[in-house]
């Protein structure tokens, strides 16, 4: 594999983009894939991997993002602690997860989903919460019976089916992920980064990108993790249902990357 130097890798990104039109090497069409945009990219820089090919001691990763969206930007899967529990499989889902709306349909009967977006700073509707302790060296994810909003009907319902099943104490055992795991699994994989940005058209149903702009990342800082962590800028999407657990993901809302690395390049891949 060629090694670029990074003005070189710009370059050869600068030439896809005022190609124009390339057409997705994923299906995205009725299914949600939110790597298309880096994977395409990947495809015509002839890379077979996620790192760049730069020759520098901090490995680089690329990430894509379609324009004109609030989607959160996934940084990395990680499960929660104690890991040997099976939070998600074995607490999450059986114990406080909800009727699939798919059940009975593509999914058997009793197909549970337990999806949740959790920040910091609120509770969710359904009382799940991210609780940064510094103290214990731990981000915690809980649950408050007192704060699910009882005026859903829907969640009032799954509230007592909650309490006829396992009761509205806290979690037990508690989800967490300790600081020091964070740290190396975050920081080792971002540490930096090629984030473009694509504008998405669909025709003869498929999805093509046009490649615009590139952010270049560099100097991820640990302590910037947490405070946007704090603030509720990154937050942690669970997104499983019984018969399959899509990952547990820590994601960044848009327009944030200053807060997480040290020195932001932006590049019009136009000009």
């Amino acid at each position: 594999m060629k090694l670029y130097t990074k003005s070189e890798l710009v370059e050869e990104i600068r030439k896809i983009a005022q190609r124009g039109w390339h057409r997705s090497i994923k299906n995205t069409i009725n299914t949600r894939n939110d790597g298309a945009v880096g994977n395409t990219l990947e495809f015509l820089l002839g890379l077979d991997e996620n790192n760049l090919p730069l020759p520098n001691t901090q490995e680089w990763e690329l990430k894509g993002q379609r324009e004109h969206t609030n989607s959160l930007i996934t940084l990395k899967h990680i499960e929660p602690s104690p890991q040997a529990a099976k939070i998600v499989s074995s607490l999450l889902i059986p114990l406080y997860g909800w009727e699939h709306k798919e059940a009975g349909k593509k999914y058997p009967p009793d197909e549970k989903s337990f999806r949740s977006t959790t920040s910091a700073t609120t509770f969710t509707k359904r009382g799940f919460r991210l609780i940064l302790d510094r103290k214990e060296g731990k981000l915690r994810f809980v649950f408050d019976a007192s704060k699910v909003d009882e005026s859903d009907p829907t969640i009032k319902r799954w509230l007592e089916s909650v309490k006829d099943r396992v009761g509205l104490g806290p979690l037990n055992p508690e989800p967490y992920w300790g600081l020091k795991d964070l740290e190396y699994h975050i920081g080792s994989k971002v540490k930096n980064c090629f984030y473009v940005i694509a504008a998405s058209k669909i025709e003869d149903n498929h999805e093509f990108f046009k490649y615009k702009r590139l952010i270049i990342l560099s100097d991820f800082s640990f302590d910037g993790l947490l405070k946007c962590i704090e603030e509720g800028v990154v937050l942690v999407d669970f997104d499983a249902r019984t018969g399959h657990n899509h990952g547990t993901k820590f994601r960044i809302r848009q327009d944030h990357w200053n807060k997480l690395y040290k020195k932001v390049e932006k590049i019009d891949l136009m000009e």
